[in-house]
């Protein structure tokens, strides 16, 4: 198993013990959706960062804080969606990056 499928899987054990704890009912359309959710609130958080947006009197740190919280959920449902779907990522990496992100090549 690759490195990023394995992410994928910790990031969906994680997401699915949630939903079953919240009753979530997680379909195709919740993964795409959770993807626009989270977009929106690093948007959000940037938006607050770089002072376009109402700070609520938190800190430079702590609004560095919530750019980097915001990002890492983005991240976990954007490869919640590729476990989803079964994307291999990978290859498409390689060819709209063109880069190996495994190294190997």
């Amino acid at each position: 198993m690759h490195q990023l499928e394995e992410l994928a899987g910790l990031f969906e054990k994680a997401s699915e013990a949630y939903a079953a704890s919240h009753g979530i009912a997680r379909n195709d359309d919740w993964f795409i959706l959770k993807m626009e959710e989270e977009l929106g609130e690093l948007t959000q958080a940037w938006m607050r960062l770089t002072d376009r947006g109402r700070r609520h009197g938190r800190s430079d740190a702590e609004l560095r804080e919530d750019l980097a919280s915001e990002t890492a959920d983005l991240l976990g449902h954007v490869l919640l969606f590729v476990h989803r779907h079964g994307i291999e990522l990978a290859p498409a990496i390689r060819r709209k990056w063109r880069f190996d992100p495994l190294g190997n090549e």
